[in-house]
């Protein structure tokens, strides 16, 4: 998760939605212990993440950066490394600087990247839109956070599931509005 950070997120478009977002498809993460990392960026002047959204995080740990790819910060990359994975789901803002120069970073380093593209925008949503095309444009792939979940789930048949469908898939695909 790329900078969503208390002093940006008043000028996003849909700010609130995408924290939303970025914050159910986290709680699945919990459940299913996928590691949860934050990036600040120049936290002392744009502030660290939204309250609101670490609220809602279970165990996370959090990253400070002043390049714009957080895997210009050496550490942040080493640490990564060490993870021994392949596979990084990116969201975030503004999507068109620290997420893209992130994504590009990682797909460089050799990463599958999946772009969550519901939990990622900028001030502008033409820019968020360009951001998305090009990091796909370079081997990035566009997700929601309902593909992911399900990938992540992989099977309906075991007690992991019900749990997570229970507390988080139904809740969720209640909002679904029908149109006659």
């Amino acid at each position: 998760m790329v900078d969503f950070q208390a002093g940006l997120l008043p000028v996003i478009d849909d700010g609130v939605k995408v924290i939303e977002e970025a914050a159910w498809l986290a709680k699945v993460a919990e459940a299913l212990d996928v590691p949860v990392w934050l990036t600040e960026q120049y936290p002392e002047k744009l502030g660290g993440t939204a309250s609101g959204l670490l609220s809602e995080l279970g165990e996370h740990q959090v990253w400070q950066k002043h390049h714009f790819s957080a895997m210009e910060e050496p550490e942040f990359a080493q640490t990564l490394k060490a993870q021994s994975v392949q596979q990084v789901v990116i969201c975030g803002t503004e999507a068109h600087i620290c997420v893209l120069q992130s994504a590009l970073g990682l797909l460089e380093a050799g990463y599958n990247v999946y772009w969550l593209s519901e939990a990622t925008a900028s001030r502008r949503r033409d820019e968020a839109r360009l951001a998305r095309e090009r990091a796909c444009a370079h081997g990035a792939i566009a997700v929601t956070s309902d593909m992911v979940a399900y990938e992540w789930l992989h099977r309906c048949d075991n007690a992991l599931f019900k749990d997570v469908h229970q507390r988080l898939l139904k809740p969720r695909s209640s909002r679904v509005v029908t149109f006659f």
